[in-house]
């Protein structure tokens, strides 16, 4: 006997593919960018081939590209869908990503296209100030359960550090330092106020993968300071990181109690993160070097699997419904 589908599952079966596209797609793909920028960064400290992250670099554009433009779409049909999944968490973070993406895009573009980078730079940054102030009208609106500090505000409103890192190679020094010093400010009032909610009220297993990402910004901010020439301030935030990287994996059971989710994307840019930043400061010691390179192998062999899982969701149409997308 063939098992029946659940109701909101068998309702959307007949739907167009583009008009469910769910913002949850893009998280596990900022990891894979985040992945291929990480092996660019060992060509010095490990000698390996330029080529691999150019190759990766391309391939997940192919797949961001084909996922904005589904996305797109289903915007066009209906616009107010951004509204609605933005109500959301696993929409809000996954809107967020999506602009991050093509910032992260820039970055990879910077050496080969750099004039196609610094138009992708600002359209991203525009993109995302757009998507943070929906956001913030959307929690101003919503009832007080539903403006509960988590993880996700980082890449909603400390996000925009990802700028710096295609900015700072293309001159705009002075954008870079002052989102450098703003994203700062913003990431220690989500880091005091998640904490005491944490505390306060513990975090249900269904959202525990969403804690790795407060490892994230951390290392962003250590891999701008490099950037900025700020090698003591990036030594610092590297610390950090390490001692929240090594919470992270310690806590590996805790974070994965529920079983595999779409919110395990946001295991995958942290990861790649920390492995970047790591490998950016090989040059200040074996240790940094080393642990890039472990922890490289070891996003090499998890953020793809991830991004599979959640990318075969999508295509199956799973996707849309455990995530409760808005559809077009």
């Amino acid at each position: 006997m063939t098992p029946q589908q659940p109701p909101a599952f068998r309702a959307q079966t007949h739907i167009p593919f583009w008009r469910r596209t769910p913002p949850a797609v893009f998280p596990p793909l900022m990891g894979l960018f985040g992945l291929a920028l990480a092996w660019g960064r060992a060509v010095e400290p490990f000698s390996v081939p330029r080529a691999i992250s150019d190759l990766l670099l391309g391939a997940v554009a192919l797949v961001f590209l084909f996922a904005l433009g589904a996305y797109g779409a289903k915007l066009v049909k209906r616009p107010g869908v951004v509204v609605e999944d933005l109500r959301i968490l696993p929409g809000r973070t996954g809107l967020a990503a999506m602009s991050l993406c093509a910032l992260l895009l820039a970055v990879g573009l910077v050496p080969i296209m750099p004039i196609a980078a610094q138009a992708l730079l600002f359209a991203g940054l525009a993109v995302h100030l757009g998507l943070a102030a929906l956001m913030i009208h959307s929690l101003m609106t919503s009832p007080p359960e539903a403006r509960q500090v988590t993880p996700a505000w980082h890449l909603s409103f400390v996000g925009f550090v990802v700028a710096p890192l295609s900015a700072a190679p293309l001159g705009f020094d002075l954008l870079a330092q002052a989102l450098l010093a703003g994203t700062m400010a913003i990431a220690a009032l989500i880091y005091g106020a998640s904490a005491a909610q944490v505390l306060r009220r513990g975090t249900p297993p269904s959202l525990r993968p969403l804690l790795a990402i407060h490892l994230a910004p951390v290392c962003l901010f250590g891999t701008t300071a490099m950037l900025l020439d700020l090698t003591g301030l990036a030594v610092a935030f590297a610390g950090l990181a390490s001692a929240g990287f090594v919470a992270l994996v310690l806590s590996a059971r805790y974070l994965t109690a529920a079983g595999f989710s779409a919110l395990w994307g946001a295991f995958t840019f942290p990861l790649a993160a920390f492995s970047g930043l790591m490998l950016d400061l090989g040059g200040q010691g074996a240790t940094f070097r080393i642990v890039g390179g472990v922890t490289l192998v070891a996003a090499t062999l998890l953020i793809p699997w991830i991004a599979a899982k959640v990318l075969q969701l999508w295509i199956k149409g799973a996707l849309a419904v455990k995530t409760n997308a808005a559809v077009a």
